[in-house]
C-alpha cells in the first residue's frame, strides 16, 4: 500500500473545474450502478486519490482535498493519500461528514457539482439542502465526469465479458416466477413499472451471470418491468444463445445497454399522456439507491419514486435450492481451507519455508480450484501477518507484502465463487507462542461469536438490535472494533448483499431478519501496529420450535455452515463456560465429520484437523 502522488492529477482536475465554474467537486466510489466493488474503468476516486479501498468519497475544491473512508480503512488510507488529502474518519466524533466538508466549503455561493450517475437521488437531495443552508449555490449535476477527461487514454477500457445462463438446478426459480412476484409488489405499491439499476438484482431476476466487474458475477445492465413487459438492457453480443432462448421463453425483450435514458423519458412521457384525463399518473419505481440522473430521466418527483428494491429483498431470502447449495458449497470450501491451514502450518514450522503473503494467498487460491463447481475468488485475499493484520481491509501485493512470521498471528480473510454459492470465511491463527493478550482478545472475540450464533429472536428483530450480543465481551473489556458485525451474502452473486446486516448501520435497523437470510458473523479486535483479530461465519436464518411462542410470533436462530476449526492455540479456556465448550466442541465434531474425507490420502492435513477439532 503505497503512497500515490496526486499532485498533477488534482492540478489537471482543477483546471477543468475553472473552465466549467465548479468550486467544489464531488468523487464517488461507486459506479453508475451503485456498486461497491466497481470495474477499473469506474476507479475514478482511486485515480484521483490514491486510495484504494471500497468505500470513500473524495472532495475536491480549489485548494484542498478531502477524502472520507470508514473504520475498516483508516489505516489504508493513512497510508496511501499524499500531503495533498485530508482524511475525514467517518463515524469518529467530531469529524464531519464528507457532505458537512462540502457544505461548509461551499459557503458564500459556492457551487458544489457531481456526476448525477455516481450519485444517489436521495444522496444528492439531501446534500443539496445541506449546500443550501450553508450559503452555497446548490448541488450542480455535470454530465462530463471531470475524473474520466483528466485519465482520458489512460483510463482502462469498460468489461464486455460474456453472459451466462445460471441452470434451475443452481437458481431454484424460474425467471417468469420471479417477475409474477415482482409484479405483485408494483400492484402493492401502485407502480407503473419497476426500473433495476442495481447489477446483482438483474442478475438474480433473470437468472444470468457474468464477470464485469472482478469478483462479483454481474454483468453491466438496466432493466424495466411493467405489468405487461419485462426488458433487459444490455450489450447483446454478450448474451449466449442459452440464455437468448431463456430470456425469449421467460418474455424478456432485449434492448441496448444505452437505449435505456432515453426509452425512461420516452415511457414517463406516454404514462403521463395515457392518464392525465383520469387522475394522477401512476409513478415509475426505482431503487432508492438508483442514480440521480436516472430519477431525472424518469422526470424527477413527479413521475418516479424512490424505494427499497423488492428485487433485493425477495434475492435476501434465499430458497430451498440456494440454502443447499450454501450448505454444499462451504464444506468444499472449507475443505480447500483447512488444506491450506495445514500445508501453511508444515511449510513454516517443520519445512523452515520462507513464503510471503501473496504466495501464500496464491496458494489458497490453487486449492480452491480443484473443488467442485468453483468459478473464482469472491474477493481479494486479505492474508496478513503481525502488524498488517491490524489492517482491516489489507491487501497484500507482489513485491510490497511481509513474509508470514510464524512467531505472530496471521490473519486470512478470504472467499470463494461457486455455482452454488458464495463463500466468506475469516480465520486468525498463530504458530508460535501467542502473547497472553493476543490470548485474551482472541477468546473474546471468539465468545462474541459463539453468543450471536446462539441467539435466539422473535420474527421482527433487526441486525441493529443484536449486533450487542458480538461485542458485549470486548465491550466488558472496554474493547471494541470498527466494523459491522455482519453482512448478507448472495448466492452466486455479490459477496456483500443487502439489505440485511448486522451492525451500528441505520439501514440495519430499517429491514427484520427473516428466515432463509443468509450473513456473516465477523466480530473481531485490532491493535494497530501489533496485530488484528477476526473470526467470521457464514450463517442462515432459520426458524427454531420453542417450549412458548409469546405473542403467536415465530422465533429464529442461526444455523452457521462454515465448516473450518477454531485456532486452538489461541483459545483461552478459562474464559469459555460450559455452554461455549460445548458449542465448540459440537461444532468442531460436525467439521471433522463433513470434511475428513476430503483428506484421505493426505497424512499433514489429516493430523492437523484431528488435533484442532479435539474437544475442550
Amino acid at each position: 500500500m503505497e503512497t500515490v502522488s496526486t499532485g498533477s492529477r488534482l492540478a489537471a482536475l482543477r483546471t477543468l473545474m475553472k473552465e466549467r465554474k465548479v468550486d467544489i467537486y464531488v468523487v464517488p466510489s461507486e459506479d453508475s450502478h451503485a456498486s461497491e466493488y466497481i470495474a477499473a474503468c469506474d476507479a475514478r476516486r482511486a485515480f484521483i486519490s490514491g486510495f484504494t479501498g471500497s468505500a470513500g468519497t473524495a472532495v475536491v475544491t480549489h485548494d484542498k482535498a478531502a477524502l472520507a473512508t470508514d473504520g475498516r480503512y483508516f489505516n489504508q488510507a493513512a497510508k496511501q493519500l499524499d500531503q495533498n488529502w485530508l482524511l475525514l474518519k467517518t463515524g469518529v466524533a467530531d469529524v464531519p461528514s464528507w457532505q458537512e466538508w462540502a457544505a461548509d466549503e461551499s459557503v458564500g455561493g459556492k457551487t458544489v457539482a457531481v456526476d448525477p450517475t455516481l450519485i444517489s437521488s436521495t444522496i444528492a437531495d439531501k446534500f443539496n439542502e445541506s449546500i443550501k443552508k450553508k450559503g452555497g449555490a446548490g448541488l450542480e449535476a455535470v454530465a462530463d465526469n471531470l475524473i474520466d477527461l483528466v485519465w482520458q487514454a489512460d483510463r482502462p477500457s469498460r468489461p464486455s465479458q460474456p453472459v451466462v445462463l445460471l441452470p434451475p438446478k443452481y437458481s431454484g426459480t424460474d425467471t417468469a416466477t420471479k417477475l409474477t412476484e415482482l409484479r405483485k409488489e408494483l400492484t402493492k405499491k401502485k407502480g407503473v413499472g419497476f426500473v433495476l439499476s442495481l447489477l446483482d438484482d438483474i442478475a438474480w431476476l433473470f437468472n444470468l451471470r457474468g464477470s464485469d466487474i472482478p469478483y462479483n458475477p454481474v454483468f453491466f445492465s438496466y432493466a424495466i418491468v411493467t405489468q405487461d413487459s419485462a426488458t433487459l438492457y444490455i450489450d447483446s453480443s454478450k448474451l449466449s444463445d442459452d440464455c437468448k432462448v431463456y430470456l425469449t421463453s421467460n418474455n424478456v425483450s432485449v434492448k441496448p445497454y444505452d437505449d435505456l435514458f432515453g426509452d425512461a423519458k420516452a415511457l414517463t412521457a406516454a404514462n403521463s399522456a395515457t392518464t392525465e384525463a383520469s387522475g394522477p399518473p401512476q409513478k415509475y419505481l426505482m431503487s432508492s439507491k438508483a442514480s440521480w440522473a436516472l430519477k431525472l430521466a424518469l422526470g424527477g418527483e413527479k413521475s418516479a419514486d424512490e424505494i427499497r428494491s423488492p428485487v433485493g429483498d425477495a434475492k435476501a431470502v434465499k430458497n430451498d435450492t440456494e440454502l443447499a447449495g450454501m450448505r454444499n458449497c462451504h464444506v468444499r470450501d472449507g475443505a480447500a481451507l483447512i488444506e491450506f491451514f495445514a500445508w501453511l502450518e508444515d511449510q513454516l514450522i517443520n519445512q523452515k519455508a520462507v513464503l510471503d503473503e501473496v504466495q501464500v494467498a496464491d496458494k489458497l487460491e490453487s486449492l480452491r480450484k480443484r473443488q467442485k463447481d468453483y468459478v473464482g475468488l469472491s474477493f481479494d485475499t486479505i492474508s496478513s501477518t503481525g502488524p498488517n493484520a491490524a489492517v482491516i481491509h489489507y491487501s497484500p501485493e507482489p513485491g510490497n507484502c511481509s513474509v508470514v512470521d510464524p512467531n505472530a498471528i496471521y490473519l486470512c480473510d478470504s472467499g470463494a465463487q461457486y455455482l452454488d454459492g458464495t463463500t466468506d470465511t475469516t480465520r486468525t491463527l498463530h504458530f508460535g507462542t501467542p502473547t497472553p493478550a493476543e490470548k485474551t482478545a482472541y477468546t473474546l472475540v471468539l465468545k462474541g461469536n459463539i453468543a450471536l450464533d446462539m441467539a435466539v429472536f422473535p420474527k421482527g428483530t433487526t441486525g441493529f438490535a443484536i449486533d450487542c450480543l458480538a461485542r458485549q465481551f470486548l465491550w466488558k473489556a472496554g474493547l471494541d472494533y470498527r466494523h459491522g458485525t455482519g453482512h448478507g451474502v448472495g448466492s452466486y452473486l455479490n459477496v456483500h448483499e443487502g439489505p440485511i446486516g448486522i451492525g451500528t448501520r441505520k439501514s440495519y435497523a430499517d429491514v427484520a431478519l427473516a428466515s432463509g437470510n443468509v450473513l456473516s458473523i465477523e466480530p473481531g479486535y485490532y491493535e494497530d501496529g501489533a496485530y488484528g483479530i477476526r473470526i467470521e461465519n457464514m450463517a442462515i436464518v432459520r426458524e427454531v420450535k420453542l417450549e412458548h411462542c409469546f405473542g403467536d410470533k415465530p422465533y429464529f436462530g442461526f444455523e452457521h455452515v462454515t465448516m473450518v476449526p477454531y485456532c486452538r492455540n489461541l483459545i483461552d479456556e478459562t474464559l469459555l463456560t460450559s455452554e461455549e465448550k460445548k458449542w465448540l466442541n459440537d461444532s468442531s465434531k460436525e467439521i471433522l465429520a463433513n470434511t475428513e474425507s476430503y483428506f484421505k490420502d493426505d497424512p499433514v492435513t489429516q493430523k492437523w484437523l484431528v488435533r484442532e477439532t479435539q474437544p475442550f
